[in-house]
């Protein structure tokens, strides 16, 4: 039987970091029933945001929005602030037995409500969240999955067949420290051969495999993703095969744009590996992504060289369009 029958936890999250884990795991371990209750304060990541992240991180608890009643930072809280949180958790959720917390205002809290009070160790918790936001990228190994994915910066390879965006993929990834998304698309023509009859379905899936395997990247990543091709890519995939476009491939695509775009040129020799049929068309298909991201509205540029030439020319794209790399 576990410590306590219920127990809150209250935070901004913002972002959501390991002490935020380490605590709420705590809460968990020794709760029957864990609300967390995420501040609607006036953060620069919205309030469903910052749920979305605590629910995906603890699937179990109880995840809530209170409000902002006090409108300073907890360090600044006083008795008052808590009984108006005392007063709000009371009324809109219950009663709780005890409250976890790894500042002072914890146990301010738990006196208004009656509870116990389980404060975190602060050697257990490296940082707070407004020195973490003071410097992401100095802090980013303390950063939760979902927070990662959401301040990473993504840079999407994308070009022509044998251009070399995989090679310049992986190359950029080892440079940077970071992780990289591989093209399912090519996972695909491995499966289904170079016979294969295209169909808009199989775009349709290529581009929602290819957005899962971001989306799972992301929560490792660095400050930079770096992903071979992005679903705008798989579009003119389509267009290439099945000679037009397809709205549901763009309409993904609309839905998230990386905040780089490196079109690799074809300046280099076409190599058959055996799943490659477009040699006659890269030309064609390069002017097609040049056409194509130059109404993306997002920054991009084109690289051409060997591979270090290559990986030295994103770099200082990085550093110009994101700010560092």
């Amino acid at each position: 039987m576990k410590r306590f029958r219920s127990a809150v936890v209250f935070g901004k999250f913002w972002p959501l970091h390991i002490g935020h884990l380490r605590l709420i795991g705590e809460a968990i371990a020794a709760s029957e029933h864990v609300i967390v209750a995420v501040d609607d304060g006036t953060e620069d990541v919205r309030t469903e945001l910052r749920v979305a992240w605590v629910t995906e991180a603890f699937p179990t608890v109880e995840v809530v929005t209170a409000p902002d009643l006090c409108g300073h930072d907890t360090s600044d809280c006083t008795p008052a602030c808590s009984e108006r949180y005392a007063a709000w958790l009371t009324d809109a959720h219950g009663t709780v037995d005890a409250v976890f917390a790894g500042e002072s205002y914890g146990d301010l809290l738990a006196s208004c409500l009656g509870a116990g009070y389980v404060r975190l160790d602060r050697d257990r918790l490296p940082a707070a969240g407004r020195e973490i936001r003071a410097d992401l990228i100095g802090h980013w190994n303390l950063l939760a999955g979902p927070s990662r994915a959401w301040y990473c910066r993504r840079v999407a390879i994308v070009g022509a067949e044998s251009t070399g965006t995989t090679t310049l993929a992986s190359d950029l990834a080892r440079r940077l420290g970071t992780v990289w998304v591989p093209e399912y698309g090519r996972v695909f023509t491995e499966e289904h051969g170079l016979s294969h009859e295209w169909t808009s379905t199989d775009f349709e899936h290529i581009a929602h495999r290819q957005m899962e395997m971001e989306h799972e990247a992301a929560r490792r990543s660095g400050p930079v993703l770096v992903c071979d091709t992005d679903v705008l890519a798989t579009a003119l995939w389509h267009e290439r095969y099945l000679g037009c476009r397809s709205k549901v491939v763009e309409q993904m695509a609309s839905q998230r744009r990386p905040h780089l775009y490196v079109l690799t040129a074809d300046d280099i020799a076409f190599v058959q590996d055996g799943l490659r049929d477009g040699e006659h068309l890269r030309g064609w298909m390069t002017q097609r992504f040049r056409e194509t991201l130059a109404g993306a509205g997002v920054p991009w540029l084109e690289v051409r060289g060997g591979r270090q030439q290559r990986v030295e020319q994103v770099v200082g794209g990085i550093t110009e369009h994101l700010g560092a790399a």
